[in-house]
């Protein structure tokens, strides 16, 4: 009778410690599952807090650019030339829509004008970035028309 009792104690014992190991995996799983979700709330507040800081940023540099053409001050551009290197290792790209056919998913045209193609960007009011894949602003552009002879 004593060596079935120790067999039975035995097997409660393997039940108890499969539970627990059960247990600790889920456990474990859970904590490492709450790690990648504040990992990735962390990397979200400072995508989200870097991208306010630029988009606060983007009319500074337009004022400093606009200031440049009618200032000759190599203080100035060397301010605005900063400010600009500063974005772009933020990530922050310039679109490059001049002389371009015109899309509306990276430019608004604010005005048409008369050219020798349809559609084509000829002028930029005000550039557009872009961070990644994702577009900060779209640029301001004017848009030309073929005249019909």
């Amino acid at each position: 009778m004593k060596k079935e009792t120790k067999n039975l104690e035995v097997e409660k014992l393997k039940k108890e410690v499969e539970e627990f190991k059960n247990k600790y995996l889920r456990a474990l799983a859970d904590y490492q599952n709450f790690e990648k979700r504040v990992g990735e709330e962390k990397s979200r507040l400072i995508r989200t807090a870097n991208l306010n800081l630029i988009m606060k940023l983007l009319p500074f540099l337009d004022n400093l650019e606009k200031a440049e053409v009618f200032v000759k001050d190599q203080g100035l551009k060397m301010a605005k030339d900063h400010l600009f290197q500063s974005l772009k290792e933020t990530g922050v790209e310039e679109i490059v829509v001049l002389n371009k056919p015109f899309d509306p998913n990276v430019a608004e045209a604010i005005d048409i004008v008369q050219g020798d193609k349809d559609d084509m960007v000829v002028e930029v009011l005000r550039k557009g970035y872009k961070l990644g894949d994702s577009i900060l602003r779209v640029a301001q552009v004017k848009v030309s028309k073929k005249v019909s002879s």
